[in-house]
């Protein structure tokens, strides 16, 4: 009976899956066709995009035009062609790559009389399903809140959701205005909010700068495998998919060198291309993790064809958050999934502007003892080389060093113990040491 019940939902799920189908505008024109490789790499992860949400893509859609259409995005007839598609493929939905404005959003509802979403809108609702933390919830809802302020006409009937005090509203007031201002307040409110939550986050990061243990933020397209290089480092047990944004919320986990240093990894939201700027600009308090890090550990899916434009699109969110090649910040890349292709594959591969690139496989293990050398090397260049002999009353300084430091010799002589090491410049002085005498070290 048990396996019954269990078929029927299979086929009641397999019955409400909706079916999508996706279309793009090639303004790049019919001769470049390395922008029409970009329009199908585009949708291609769209399409992992809308399954990531639980739909299907059935079908696509791409026109090649000098200028996207200002009322219907694409041209009138390649919008009837869209219209028997959507007939033959007995499709639910339709959904563009790019994000459409509310003109052109009503206008294709009213032609095709059909769902019509974008990519933006595919995104958040992927947020949303993915957000754990309070933290999260709040960004997400923020970033939903601001985008449909731009599309209330249309939308009446999805805003009856959001909720708000609605309570306040005056005699004759219209429905459009009284939605925008239960929009309005409600965003305030989860501003004051989040500035709460990132009063605390910003209370945390003092103290950890404060106790000098260095982070290390894991950046990198979405899906390119940071929360399995976070699970193998420190066996985090962070949620792990082979989806788009599997994880939303950051993670921070302790990890030892193999010098004896503890570090903090950080995980970080996955980026990915056409990411609105709104959006960056809700979860600015969680990428600013990547922003106040000692190390940027940049990982990059090599398996990927795009890997050169997703490296450059998480360069470009970077820029966005203010860290870029002037901010003085070392940057490792780590290119993942070699496990996935062969050694030909891997020529010509690699990151310029990286401080350090590495080839990992973090489902096998693979170059990972090299990823903990690099990154102690780089945390060696920011620390200060020492050689003093601490009395025996003074063994307790001996343990910051154990702890912070990386020891190189520790002896027990007669008049104390002696080590050499590199110490971060922040627990100098708590060492009764200064940068002044750094030459008698």
């Amino acid at each position: 009976m048990a396996d019954r019940k269990s078929t029927i939902y299979d086929l009641e799920a397999e019955k409400i899956k909706e079916k999508i189908i996706i279309f793009a505008a090639d303004t790049g024109g019919y001769t470049q066709k390395e922008v029409s490789l970009e329009i199908q790499a585009s949708l291609d992860e769209l399409t992992e995009l809308i399954d990531t949400a639980g739909a299907e893509v059935v079908g696509r859609l791409v026109q090649n035009r000098d200028r996207i259409a200002n009322d219907l995005y694409l041209g009138r007839g390649k919008v009837e062609e869209l219209r028997e598609m959507i007939y033959e493929l007995g499709a639910t939905g339709v959904c563009c790559d790019d994000e459409l404005s509310p003109a052109q959003l009503m206008n294709l509802q009213d032609a095709l009389d059909i769902k019509v979403m974008d990519r933006t809108m595919v995104i958040l609702d992927i947020f949303a399903a993915h957000a754990g933390s309070y933290e999260g919830k709040l960004q997400v809802e923020l970033a939903q809140l601001k985008f449909r302020a731009t599309r209330l006409v249309g939308m009446r009937d999805s805003l009856s959701r959001l909720g708000g005090g609605i309570g306040t509203r005056g005699p004759g007031e219209k429905k459009l205005e009284i939605d925008r201002r239960v929009i309005r307040d409600r965003i305030s409110r989860l501003k004051a909010e989040l500035r709460n939550v990132e009063s605390q986050r910003s209370q945390q990061r003092k103290q950890r700068q404060r106790s000098a243990v260095p982070v290390v933020g894991i950046v990198g397209y979405t899906n390119a495998g940071k929360s399995t290089l976070l699970n193998a480092l420190t066996g985090a047990g962070v949620l792990q998919e082979d989806k788009l944004f599997a994880t939303l919320d950051p993670t921070t986990r302790g990890y030892k060198l193999p010098g004896g240093q503890n570090i903090l990894l950080t995980d970080t939201v996955g980026f990915i291309r056409k990411l609105p700027h709104h959006l960056v600009e809700a979860f600015g308090s969680t990428l600013e993790e990547a922003k106040y890090c000692d190390v940027i550990l940049h990982v990059v899916d090599a398996s990927d064809e795009n890997w050169d434009k997703n490296i450059e699109t998480v360069y470009s969110t970077l820029k966005q958050l203010k860290i870029d090649e002037n901010s003085g910040k070392p940057v490792i890349t780590v290119f993942n999934k070699i496990d996935r292709i062969s050694k030909d594959d891997l020529v010509g591969v690699r990151d310029l502007r990286a401080d350090k690139t590495l080839y990992i496989s973090a489902a096998t293990g693979q170059g990972l003892p090299e990823l903990a050398s690099a990154i102690e090397e780089i945390l060696r260049n920011q620390k200060s080389y020492i050689r003093h002999t601490f009395a025996y009353s003074e063994a307790g300084l001996t343990g910051l060093i154990h702890k912070y430091g990386e020891i190189q010799t520790e002896e027990y002589l007669d008049d104390g113990i002696f080590i050499e090491a590199y110490v971060p410049k922040s627990i100098l002085g708590k060492l009764g040491l200064s940068f002044d005498d750094e030459a008698d070290f």
